[in-house]
């Protein structure tokens, strides 16, 4: 993937976006790619921007969800919104970091500790930031982001309750460098895996395990084919909805306030749905035959490994280890030396 050769061919669909939005009276269907099948966190984002760009456009504006990856691979959908042929694609902030890496500040492991973290980081100054430096990198503007909770361990094997346990399993993890070495610092190799590919990954035993929110592993229905969680909690799943900065740019001034007003009203509307639906959705799985374990001296093995292999060697990507130290300074953490 040549992210270059990609946002430079932005100038290509200028063309059409223009032609397209002409007219600012025109009524636009906005077509949201969403990685996330229903019931999930990410669709109720999709679903509550929707409501309120009708709600403020009188009408005229609306939205339609295409649910389960149906569009393509989450990071196909940034290129597609980078040149303007895609609206809108709700997806995983791992997915965004290979366009633009100062994002990835959110991926580091144990940085968010509370979904209040990730409220004051993604709605301050910090998130203004990241959303500016995704326009520069990718072509894509993030308008609302949806809190999915904690990225917890599930397996088919076994219970996972220290480091150690983990030896002799195959996890799938996204395409995301961070991940990655998040897991070697614990031991073990991953296996770098498509979102599309990941359900089938698990049934077939190709991999014996993967990490996502209590939301999502109840959304894609993980529980037919997987047993146990770890309360790993290693990272707060943050997935935004972004706009083709191409599609934004082509809208009137008045659409323009629309699109960002329903994406705050969407923000708002996925922290509720979160501390709504996390604790039911949780015994549900209990429910369903799995087996929830807390780590041993809550997770301190995997926290102590983890931020000391990873954070550093991230700190030039994510734009220095000021940059860190900032996001710590915003949600009351000590700050680290280089």
């Amino acid at each position: 993937m040549n992210l270059i050769k990609t946002v430079s061919s932005v100038a290509l669909a200028a063309t059409v976006a223009a032609v397209t939005f002409a007219s600012p009276a025109l009524a636009k269907n906005f077509k949201i790619a969403v990685g996330d099948s229903g019931g999930s966190s990410q669709e109720a984002t999709g679903l509550a921007f929707k409501e309120k760009l009708e709600e403020l456009s009188g009408g005229k504006h609306t939205a339609t969800l295409f649910l389960n990856g149906q569009l393509g691979s989450e990071q196909d959908t940034v290129n597609e919104a980078a040149i303007g042929t895609l609206d809108m694609s709700l997806l995983a902030i791992n997915n965004v970091t290979p366009f633009s890496p100062t994002v990835g500040v959110f991926t580091l492991p144990y940085v968010i500790l509370s979904l209040e973290d990730a409220e004051t980081l993604t709605q301050g100054p910090i998130g203004q930031e990241l959303t500016e430096n995704t326009i520069n990198d990718a072509g894509v503007r993030i308008i609302a982001w949806t809190y999915t909770g904690f990225r917890v361990l599930t397996n088919s094997k076994k219970p996972v309750k220290s480091v150690a346990d983990l030896e002799g399993l195959v996890i799938r993890v996204p395409k995301n460098e961070i991940m990655i070495d998040t897991y070697k610092s614990w031991g073990i190799s991953p296996t770098p895996m498509a979102w599309s590919e990941t359900f089938a990954g698990l049934q077939t035993k190709v991999v014996d395990g993967q990490d996502n929110p209590y939301t999502t592993i109840n959304a894609m229905k993980f529980y037919e084919v997987q047993d146990y969680v770890t309360e790993i909690r290693y990272i707060f799943s943050i997935e935004p909805l972004i706009v083709s900065e191409q599609v934004f740019q082509g809208l009137s001034a008045e659409d323009q306030a629309a699109v960002l007003e329903a994406g705050e009203y969407a923000t708002q509307a996925s922290a509720q749905f979160l501390r709504d639906k996390e604790a039911e959705i949780k015994a549900l799985l209990v429910e369903k035959g799995m087996e929830i374990h807390v780590p041993e001296n809550d997770e301190a093995e995997f926290i102590e490994l983890a931020t000391t292999a990873v954070w550093p060697k991230f700190y030039d990507s994510i734009g220095g280890v000021e940059k860190l130290n900032a996001v710590l300074a915003a949600i009351g953490r000590d700050p680290v030396s280089q």
